[in-house]
């Protein structure tokens, strides 16, 4: 059977076998970033996400000295047997595509598993922490591609990853803050794979972190209304194009003054232009003006 993972979990699978396997004990130390790249064929924000779940799940720890290296007791596996984490956060995934997250509580996840609601509150404290993972575990699946050339194309693509996914999981918008992020290895990944797109760049720390967090508010802000237009779609079987000329027909007194013929608005095409503006703004900031002669 195909492993459907994402690659970073994959690695740890992998890595946490060594060391229940007893091929990598307490005190030694684990593959570095590039050796993951170069043994896993991934890039380099793959092998940091893997090294960052493991650390967070307590089974490595760094040192001063040698780096990462396991840990002094290393915490049950991620991928030990009974009920999973990773198989929770996935079905709570699908209720939330399929019903938001007014559909989503410990008790729906509970039945779409078939057990009884106490038995996850063995892995998650509460629903709160549960969307955080989700979280997560959406910004894991993302495929990173090799970036473009330039900082305004490396950025375009970045928006529309981002964008791509809250079209997959229109409830994610809701969870994800960008003035109180939560530190999670999907989120991190995500950010350091943008914020590449400004390296090189005389821009200061606080320059960069906010052309990012503008750039990832932006798209943010558009996919809110990804939930309430499928909604409506599915409502009225029609695409807003649809809706808005049956609504309002060509030679309409009062729209006629706001809808030109050949005109269109969709949330497509106001994410797209939005991006774009966008991106000019940004530009002002990140090439800066030449000074008149």
């Amino acid at each position: 059977m195909t492993d459907t993972r994402p690659p970073y979990l994959r690695i740890v699978a992998d890595i946490e076998r060594r060391i229940a396997g007893g091929e990598l004990r307490p005190g030694d130390p684990v593959p570095t970033t590039r050796t993951i790249m170069r043994e896993w064929g991934v890039a380099m924000a793959t092998a940091t996400k893997a090294l960052t779940t493991l650390k967070q799940a307590g089974t490595i720890e760094g040192t001063p000295r040698s780096g990462a290296v396991v840990a002094a007791r290393p915490l049950p596996a991620r991928s030990g047997g009974g009920l999973e984490l990773e198989r929770i956060v996935r079905a709570a995934i699908e209720v939330a595509d399929e019903a938001g997250l007014a559909g989503l509580s410990m008790r729906t996840v509970a039945t779409r598993l078939g057990v009884a609601t106490m038995a996850l509150y063995r892995h998650l404290d509460a629903k709160a922490e549960l969307s955080q993972l989700m979280a997560d575990a959406a910004f894991a699946g993302i495929d990173y591609p090799e970036p473009p050339p330039g900082w305004r194309s490396h950025l375009r693509v970045a928006a529309q990853l981002q964008w791509a996914l809250y079209h997959r999981h229109p409830w994610l918008p809701r969870v994800i803050s960008v003035v109180r992020p939560a530190p999670l290895p999907g989120l991190v990944a995500y950010g350091q794979w943008s914020l590449r797109a400004l390296d090189g760049l005389d821009l200061d720390p606080g320059t960069r972190l906010h052309v990012y967090g503008t750039m990832v508010n932006y798209v943010r802000g558009t996919a809110f209304s990804i939930e309430s237009e499928y909604g409506a779609e599915r409502d009225t079987g029609m695409t807003s194009k649809q809706w808005v000329r049956s609504r309002f027909p060509a030679g309409a007194p009062v729209p006629g003054q706001v809808l030109e013929p050949g005109a269109d608005l969709d949330l497509e095409s106001l994410f797209a232009f939005g991006l774009e503006r966008l991106l000019d703004g940004l530009s002002t900031v990140i090439v800066p003006r030449r000074p008149r002669a």
